[in-house]
């Protein structure tokens, strides 16, 4: 059986459509992917969902106002309840949160 070049593209265009919506549900899946501050690496940079629980014994650096959202490392917007941080790869950190980490450069 010989396949024309109609067939051919059609074929093409269905596997693409399906790729494209196989990516977008991915991406979907990781952004549901909260930091926990159980995590070891959230425990190892000391990093609090709210910012107001800092341990400031722990952490003297810590300064009123200091959050994930307005940190140089969060990837998202600033009124962004939720971000991505390039110290944690695919998970989300709450925009309210704050960690050893947070510069503001």
């Amino acid at each position: 059986m010989t396949t024309t070049r109609r067939e051919f593209i059609v074929a093409g265009l269905g596997s693409a459509v399906g790729l494209c919506a196989a990516l977008a549900t991915s991406r979907d899946a990781r952004a549901d992917d909260k930091l926990s501050e159980s995590d070891p690496a959230a425990q190892a940079v000391g990093y609090v969902s709210v910012a107001a629980k800092v341990d400031k014994a722990r952490f003297p650096a810590y300064q009123a106002g200091q959050t994930c959202n307005n940190c140089s490392l969060f990837q998202g917007n600033p009124t962004d309840a939720w971000g991505g941080c390039t110290l944690f790869g695919t998970k989300q950190v709450a925009g309210g949160g704050w960690c050893s980490s947070y510069t503001n450069m």
